[in-house]
């Protein structure tokens, strides 16, 4: 920014000084932007006006839709976007009638242009400034200035424009970070998608297009044209951009106006649940995608495009969890590369940490990363420093991706951490603490260019400011010194196979009293109401004196039978076991419930007369015994009562002997769980309890196979013996044994050792600390 146009947006910005007071300084901006624009585009009128106006008359005569008024119009403005019918301009505005006047002079705006407006809700500002007597003297001072385009070029006025915005949301800094990207962030984000492009900075008259999803007030589309502008003055950008939030849409629909873009390619809208530039590509995209934020109300378009289109839309790799929807940006924006064929493209977006580990084998948020490695999208990211933006101080990263890739990048990824590559603001802006100057970008971007390994370099950067508040150790802990390093990798290093490891389930069983009185209650939701209900009600039923209450004799008349208390029944359990649904809370009442387990409670003891109440230590052994009792008793069970039984009088136990699942006829493979005993290959059943899973490293040099067995053999094996692979989990894409995973671990690839202290300085400390603590309280005592 020259020294020109910053003195011309400090002068704009003075008309501040007339609204302290009566305005807050979060609305300064709201009011100075929209008359800013509006002086720019009287001047830019200025000389099609008159031809406009003799239009007007014969145009409104045909008695057409505004639609085709306008493009009549149009042809009138000598090749503008946007036209103004109405006879006023700032200078004809008069006193009297100020605020009515400036509103039709407003309305006579052609619709893009009016619109703008209308998102800055300036018909309200007008009201309020002329309630407080300064419409006036607003309009008087902008009125003198000069902001047409013979002063001032497009470029000019453009870089006066942000400079506003800048100093709008360094005002308003408690919301800035929802609408604003700091523009240290945005530089080196701009740089680090363009510097690849030699024919867009160098050739003459080569037109590119720039994206943003979350364009915001436009910072993105207005640095990448700044910098292809800087670079090659006779390189065309046209910017395409969607906004949700009304105003930063207006805020960034004016810059383009003034820029001289199309503004009809800022849309305004969800671009997750409503792509209004669907049927579009783009060779560069810039977007920094809010942090954390959940894609709840959108849900159902977001899952009907990823089930009904799958990869022929946006979403087909897979969908993060609702709670964050960075990932879906990333996604979105992907599908929007131009294709390769045509010359491809390049993404920056900016994502917090997330995004680079959240979720395991086979989650949305894994099959995202899987699908952006395995295309070999993905060029770089950059660890940037903590406390770099206005409503967050948490660590984010810029990734940087391409269809394009030069040979020497195919496969791989470049790693830049770039945490300490900033110095400290003399004001914070909100949780904006830290500043990237032009060296700490260049660093990164040259870094970047070269494909360079760097390894861990100290950095002249001053080291944290401790507080000098409360005790000072004698022997402080030595800080970590400041580095930075950039690291290359392959891209299957961050991919995984998670196999599922076995161990056989060891059960014992017994017909002991105490396990066969549980099968009184049912399993599950019911058990606890039961429970309470039986000792509540049954055993006042049980009494002596009570003739007709419950027992468990088999003529018992009014076993279960709680419809005198029903009322009374259903309030407590509504209090002390909300859990339980109206279904639920009807079977605790029905006396068949009770009748039902009551009924298995008395099979359960005359089985207890066959098998006896020793405890057994083979589950094998189970079945038998069962079906013996069963026939020795002439009883029966069906499969629900059976499983409610043996859940009963069986328990884990790690000394009793494996439950076996099957015997096969084959030669046994004990790395797959087939094992060779007493001259039969058996498999076991599993404890799901002692399952557990093992992350592979993936290696494209070897067989699957061979990675898992291996791996198997040295991690697993010697600690668990008779633990085995389960063969059935296989990923859902190359049916290989292990579900594939990727993860992107940044920060312990970037991990410096740093050695804990002394324990004799940590001792001497404690002796110090406790010394003055004695003092202290014989102070008291005394």
């Amino acid at each position: 920014m020259t020294q020109n146009t910053n003195n011309l947006a400090a002068y704009i910005w003075s008309l501040a000084d007339l609204l302290r007071g009566d305005f807050k300084q979060s609305q300064y901006g709201r009011i100075i932007l929209p008359f800013t624009l509006l002086r720019r585009l009287e001047g830019v009128l200025e000389d099609s006006k008159d031809a406009v106006l003799a239009q007007v008359e014969k145009v409104q005569a045909m008695n057409l839709p505004e639609e085709a008024q306008e493009k009549l119009l149009l042809r009138a403005t000598g090749g503008l976007s946007f036209f103004n019918i109405s006879k006023m301009d700032l200078s004809k505005l008069g006193e009297a009638g100020i605020a009515a006047n400036l509103e039709a002079y407003i309305q006579g705006f052609s619709k893009d242009a009016r619109e703008i407006f209308e998102h800055f809700k300036f018909n309200e500002f007008i009201g309020q400034l002329n309630d407080a007597n300064l419409l006036y003297k607003i309009v008087q001072k902008v009125r003198q200035t000069d902001l047409s385009p013979k002063a001032i070029s497009n470029h000019d006025m453009g870089l006066v424009f942000e400079e506003l915005i800048r100093r709008f949301a360094e005002g308003s800094n408690e919301t800035a970070g929802e609408h604003f990207t700091p523009r240290d962030i945005v530089r080196l984000t701009t740089a680090l998608v363009f510097m690849e492009d030699d024919d867009a900075l160098t050739k003459p008259g080569i037109i590119r297009t720039i994206y943003d999803p979350t364009a915001g007030t436009g910072g993105f589309l207005s640095s990448g044209m700044e910098y292809v502008h800087e670079l090659n003055p006779q390189a065309v950008m046209r910017g395409f951009g969607q906004e949700l939030n009304p105003e930063s849409y207006a805020i960034c629909k004016a810059d383009m106006l003034i820029k001289g873009q199309e503004v009809k390619n800022i849309k305004l809208g969800n671009t997750l649940s409503n792509d209004q530039l669907y049927a579009d590509k783009f060779d560069y995209m810039l977007s920094n995608p809010p942090f954390g934020v959940d894609w709840k109300k959108i849900e159902s378009d977001i899952k009907n495009e990823n089930t009904l289109k799958g990869f022929d839309g946006r979403f087909g790799p897979g969908l993060p969890r609702v709670s964050d929807g960075s990932l879906l940006f990333l996604l979105h924006l992907i599908s929007k590369l131009r294709d390769s064929a045509d010359g491809g493209a390049r993404i920056g977006i900016i994502l917090n940490g997330s995004p680079l580990f959240t979720g395991g084998a086979g989650s949305g948020e894994s099959e995202i990363r899987r699908y952006v490695l395995e295309a070999d999208l993905l060029e770089a990211i950059v660890a940037l420093p903590t406390d770099m933006f206005y409503n967050t101080g948490i660590s984010t990263y810029v990734w940087v991706l391409s269809n394009k890739k030069a040979i020497e990048r195919k496969g791989k990824v470049q790693l830049i951490n770039g945490v300490n590559l900033c110095g400290k603001m003399r004001k914070s802006l909100g949780s904006k603490r830290n500043v990237m100057d032009d060296n700490d970008i260049a660093t990164i971007t040259r870094t970047f260019g070269s494909f360079a390994v760097v390894d861990a370099r100290e950095l002249d950067k001053p080291t944290e400011q401790k507080s000098n508040r409360g005790r000072q150790s004698a022997n402080p802990k030595t800080e970590a010194p400041k580095t930075f390093a950039s690291k290359i990798f392959n891209t299957y290093e961050f991919g995984y196979r998670r196999i599922s490891i076995e161990r056989p389930l060891r059960e014992s069983y017994q017909f002991s009293d105490e396990r066969i009185n549980s099968l009184r209650f049912a399993a599950g939701p019911l058990n606890a109401g039961m429970q309470w209900l039986y000792l509540e009600y049954g055993a006042e039923y049980r009494t002596d004196s009570n003739t007709s209450g419950w027992s468990d004799a088999p003529d018992c008349k009014n076993y279960g039978d709680l419809t005198e208390h029903g009322d009374a029944i259903r309030k407590h359990l509504k209090i002390h076991f909300s859990e339980l649904k109206e279904k639920q809370l009807k079977d605790l009442l029905e006396r068949k419930t009770w009748l039902d387990q009551k009924n298995l409670l008395l099979k359960a003891r005359q089985l207890q007369q066959a098998i006896g109440t020793a405890q057994h230590d083979d589950m094998n052994g189970f079945d038998d015994a069962l079906n013996a009792a069963c026939k020795k008793s002439a009883l029966t069970f069906d499969a629900k009562e059976k499983k409610q039984l043996k859940a009963a009088v069986s328990w884990k136990n790690p000394v009793a002997e494996k439950v076996i699942k099957k015997i096969h006829r084959a030669k046994p493979n004990p790395l797959y769980g087939w094992f060779a005993v007493n001259g039969q290959v058996l498999e076991y059943q599993a404890d799901t309890d002692l399952r557990d899973n093992e992350n592979v490293a993936l290696d494209p040099s070897k067989t699957v196979n061979a990675i898992n067995e291996a791996y198997f053999i040295k991690e697993v094996q010697p600690h668990v013996p008779d633990a085995w692979i389960d063969a059935s989990k296989k990923d859902h894409k190359d049916q290989e044994i292990g579900l594939v995973g990727y993860e992107i671990p940044f920060n312990r690839h970037f991990y410096q050792y740093q050695p804990p202290r002394d324990l004799v300085d940590i001792d001497a400390d404690l002796d110090a600390v406790s010394s003055e603590i004695m003092k202290l309280l014989q102070e008291v005592h005394s």
